[in-house]
């Protein structure tokens, strides 16, 4: 069973945006995307921008740099499926993720 760390308030990741937290000195993305909220590295593969402050549109963030774009959902890229990112398992509980 995964250790889960309480990492922002629900709304402060209204439904359809994103942010960056840190949690256990991490740089971590937050996505709220169809009443889920998906965490991936906040890092792009390319430029290493950051994807919590990109733009989300739908399922997809692009990152603010470069347009890299990536699936927040499988945290892969769709015009490169075996490139992603690392994603973590995420949780609402009381309002709180």
């Amino acid at each position: 069973m995964a250790d889960f760390v309480e990492v922002a308030k629900l709304e402060e990741v209204p439904p359809g945006r994103s942010t960056s937290v840190t949690a256990a000195g991490k740089d971590i993305a937050l996505f709220h995307v169809d009443d889920t909220v998906y965490a991936t590295d906040d890092k792009c593969l390319h430029a290493a921008g950051s994807l919590g402050f990109g733009r989300l549109e739908g399922k997809i963030v692009t990152c603010r740099l470069h347009a890299w774009r990536y699936d927040v959902t499988t945290s892969n890229m769709p015009i490169a499926p075996g490139r992603r990112l690392g994603c973590y398992p995420g949780q609402i509980v009381d309002g709180q993720v």
